[in-house]
């Protein structure tokens, strides 16, 4: 006997002022038991449609109905969908970093009595929540000492904590490494080992494949399709077609490298540990790259490849202990940020949110500050010239956006990457590392921001491309560097690179005798 259907959304219009239709008759079912996958490119709806069932969009301000658990859902906010069993895990997780592991699980969910807290019923229930995640840790650690993984396993204990019934996962694991992505999708399969129902929102749609029972793609707004992943014909292939609208037989576009002389080359590069004074985040390393060059480099979670990056980018991270830096041939000084920008330096930040963008800001205001000498005379801003440039990198870039002046957190995350994108080709750079540059970004703007790299390298750019998707990096690049504990640990050029050779060098350190 087929298990009921726990989640019934039928014809959801939502509109926002101005006549922004986000949501255009959107319908989605969603088995009792099965962990159900909705794909789309950002903007396509997903979250307006999981806000909408959590009633963050009360009951009212949108079109439809919505049937849950055999009721009608007329939710209007977070505090009803949460006492009828629906939790939501946002991709910016919601804990206290300065509370407890403890604190964190019943924030709101108080375990009291008569007003006071029990504070060991607190903690064993805690200890009994974070052994069914996976977890040892003591109940009392504060959360701001665990890495987003542990973060990411105490946000879904917390969901355990309120009886959940349906947790929807918002890209629950595009800040996770592999190893806790892989912890934490086989958590999934045990959820649903005991009844409880999956909803997951991922652009990784080779993980999708892997835990989905059944996908349903929206695109602008609308409800493409649902099917069942182990029906025929269901494919990564297929996904992508439903959520573009076309076939992406070749997710990288063409690439005719046109390398010349040599642009940047890294010598010797040591750097130590902001805190840990003892400890070598960057171990001598070299590297070049030549104009008209992509340069990847790949590496483990924690392996130096970031911490390299910033330290060259004006010493932004750690304490640069020895090295050189020459460009075009000359030794050069990187040792503040506007330094580096002055010698046509730019890096792209791998966290946009925190680092690359001041989301409260208009797209104009993000895209001209890092070069805001370029719109300014004596201290004072021309705003027709800077609205001339954002505008000018709205139509180049491809930003989908009705006006320069929206703030940037309004902002899907494809486009708010490539707003960050702008601003440092803004700066007029003749290399540009790229730090992670599709995070968390769906596979149509994957294919832009591939395209926009290949322009730039075909401009006689010279192109660093860090990534921990080493498809990208294969697709991508002209040579790979390695780098484990870092140490750089190898170099291959595009004809003999392979994931399995990269992977070797991933995990080697050099011998130092």
């Amino acid at each position: 006997m087929p298990e009921p259907t726990i989640l019934d959304m039928r014809d959801i219009v939502k509109e926002f002022p101005g006549g922004v239709r986000a949501l255009d008759g959107v319908s989605l079912s969603v088995t009792a038991g099965e962990v159900h996958a909705i794909c789309g490119e950002n903007g396509a709806g997903k979250s307006t449609l999981m806000k909408v069932l959590s009633g963050v969009y009360p009951h009212g301000s949108y079109q439809g109905s919505i049937s849950f658990d055999g009721h009608p859902a007329e939710y209007r906010n977070i505090t009803d969908s949460e006492a009828d069993g629906i939790v939501i895990i946002h991709q910016e997780l919601a804990l206290s970093p300065y509370l407890s592991i403890a604190e964190n699980l019943f924030l709101g969910n108080e375990r009291a009595k008569r007003g006071i807290i029990d504070w060991n019923r607190t903690n064993l229930e805690a200890m009994v929540l974070l052994e069914r995640v996976g977890l040892s840790e003591n109940p009392a650690t504060p959360v701001q000492q665990l890495g987003v993984g542990k973060q990411q396993l105490i946000e879904i204990a917390k969901a355990l904590a309120k009886d959940v019934k349906l947790l929807i996962l918002d890209e629950p694991t595009a800040a996770l490494n592999d190893d806790d992505s892989a912890h934490l999708l086989q958590l999934i399969d045990q959820l649903r080992t005991q009844g409880i129902t999956c909803i997951i929102i991922s652009h990784k749609l080779k993980e999708i494949q892997e835990i989905a029972d059944s996908v349903t793609i929206i695109r602008d707004g609308k409800t493409i399709e649902t099917f069942s992943m182990s029906e025929e014909g269901a494919s990564e292939a297929r996904i992508i077609r439903s959520m573009v609208g076309r076939e992406l037989s070749q997710l990288f576009p063409a690439h005719v490298p046109n390398i010349g002389a040599e642009m940047l080359r890294v010598e010797g590069w040591t750097v130590r540990h902001p805190q840990d004074h003892d400890r070598l985040v960057v171990d001598d390393a070299s590297f070049s790259v030549r104009a008209g060059e992509i340069v990847g480099f790949a590496g483990l979670m924690g392996a130096g490849r970031t911490e390299l990056a910033m330290s060259i980018f004006g010493h932004s991270y750690g304490t640069v202990l020895s090295g050189h830096v020459y460009k075009d041939g000359v030794e050069i000084h990187t040792r503040t940020i506007p330094e580096a920008i002055s010698h046509r330096i730019a890096y792209v930040t791998e966290d946009r949110k925190r680092y690359g963008l001041n989301l409260i800001e208009s797209i104009t205001s993000n895209i001209t500050i890092a070069g805001i000498g370029a719109v300014s005379k004596r201290g004072i801003i021309n705003p027709y010239r800077e609205n001339s440039i954002a505008e000018g990198f709205r139509t180049r870039m491809g930003i989908k956006t009705q006006s320069v002046a929206t703030h940037t957190g309004k902002l899907s995350g494809g486009n708010q990457q490539k707003v960050v994108l702008s601003k440092w080709l803004h700066t007029g750079p003749d290399v540009l590392i790229l730090d992670e540059p599709t995070r968390g970004v769906d596979v149509g703007a994957k294919h832009e921001i591939y395209t926009v790299i290949n322009e730039l390298a075909q401009q006689g750019k010279a192109i660093v491309v860090i990534s921990s998707e080493l498809p990208e990096l294969l697709g991508l690049s002209d040579r790979i560097y390695t780098i484990a504990e870092g140490q750089v640990t190898g170099e291959l050029p595009r004809a003999e690179a392979t994931q399995e050779a990269l992977m070797t060098l991933m995990t080697s350190r050099k011998d130092r005798s």
